[in-house]
């Protein structure tokens, strides 16, 4: 049985971006938004799919519309490696990483 480290041990890395800090421990370190596990590339995702401000922030409730922006200034501001991480996270190569199927419902089998 793994333990998560407290908060508490964790190595919090600021950015240039207020609203954005790399957490080791949380989303393999990559950026995301302070205070949550939201990635920076998951808001980028609804952003590259036209998706209003409005409509971002009702997929985050939690996350203040200061930070969406943040998200997408950082995004922007380091697209390179925001897209690499999107290519990283597609469904299929996570599933392909971790030898994952779909059942014949939908359901993920081990």
């Amino acid at each position: 049985m793994s333990v998560k480290p407290a908060v508490a041990e964790m190595e919090i890395k600021r950015t240039e971006h207020p609203y954005i800090v790399r957490v080791s421990g949380i989303a393999g370190g990559e950026p995301i938004v302070k205070g949550t596990r939201v990635p920076v590339r998951a808001i980028a995702l609804h952003y590259k799919a036209g998706e209003t401000f409005e409509e971002i922030l009702e997929a985050y409730l939690h996350v203040p519309l200061a930070a969406i922006f943040d998200a997408i200034s950082y995004y922007l501001d380091h697209q390179e490696e925001i897209e690499a991480l999107i290519e990283e996270n597609r469904p299929e190569l996570v599933m392909e990483k971790h030898s994952l199927k779909v059942g014949a419902e939908g359901q993920l089998l081990l």
